[in-house]
């Protein structure tokens, strides 16, 4: 059993409470984005075990009419084994989701993933007509230069401000660098790409700005934030018109979730607390 403060932050442990979840989710309005915990497995029997889940993932939500899509990360198909297994199972997916009309993400970790993760994307978005998305991080410093390389690329690209400590020579390290980063690179995204915006972020501020980009430049956009983070700001966008997408994962695996998450930055425990007291 999940305990209740994880149960805010986690969709169930099994399909049918994760489907449950979304149907509550949509009768507010949010659309839900459902990502299967587990990750890092250096082995491909583990690696296909979750591909062949998310295959039937996409199969289920593609027989229903919820508002939902899915999630996969790299070294949870196959990336730790192999850059052909993450190749070959990501193809797999994203085939059934042009197959089922169900859109496929794919989240991005750390940055030694990032020239797999990009090429495999680019590879398939083109393949499949933009079915799927990929998400990148502003906190890294090459990521002007990958957004360049996507302003083509058809398909959705969610733009975060990244959650890995990754070194202080590939990435940003002080808030406010990150924070103007994400500034500097939403506003590109705007001006240059021609929908396919997905804003990542539980910041009032920069769903604000990109309020005002829109108002700018016309540029269709989604925003996307986490299950039980600022979920009476979820429902007041769409109230407002704007169209919001709620990421949850699910699965039996939510220990290790939180517990790398809160692991990997000081920053996400206090922004775990502050979600848990409705700061």
């Amino acid at each position: 059993m999940i305990p209740p403060i994880a149960s805010q932050f986690v969709a169930g442990e099994t399909p049918a409470a994760a489907f449950d979840h979304i149907r509550e989710t949509n009768e507010d309005g949010v659309k839900v984005i459902l990502n299967l915990l587990g990750e890092h497995y250096d082995n491909r029997a583990e690696a296909d075990q979750d591909t062949a889940t998310y295959l039937q993932l996409v199969r289920d939500i593609g027989n229903t009419d919820l508002d939902a899509c899915v999630s996969v990360k790299p070294s949870q198909i196959g990336l730790d084994a192999g850059d052909d297994v993450f190749r070959e199972n990501f193809r797999a997916i994203a085939e059934a989701g042009d197959q089922h009309d169900v859109f496929v993400w794919c989240d991005m970790e750390d940055h030694t993933t990032t020239d797999v993760t990009l090429d495999a994307f680019e590879e398939f978005a083109r393949e499949f007509e933009g079915g799927i998305g990929l998400c990148v991080q502003a906190n890294l410093k090459r990521t002007k230069d990958d957004l360049r390389r996507l302003v083509d690329v058809p398909g959705k690209i969610r733009l975060v401000k990244g959650a890995y400590d990754e070194p202080r020579e590939v990435a940003y390290k002080e808030k406010s660098e990150v924070d103007a980063a994400y500034r500097e690179y939403l506003e590109y995204m705007f001006e240059q790409f021609e929908g396919g915006i997905a804003v990542g972020s539980h910041d009032p501020a920069m769903i604000e700005f990109a309020r005002e980009l829109h108002d700018e430049y016309g540029t269709d956009f989604e925003v996307q934030m986490l299950m039980g983070v600022r979920e009476d700001a979820q429902r007041e966008l769409v109230a407002d018109g704007y169209e919001v997408w709620q990421y949850a994962p699910y699965g039996g695996k939510w220990f290790s979730y939180f517990y790398r998450r809160v692991r990997e930055r000081k920053e996400n425990a206090l922004f775990a607390l502050r979600a848990v007291v409705g700061q």
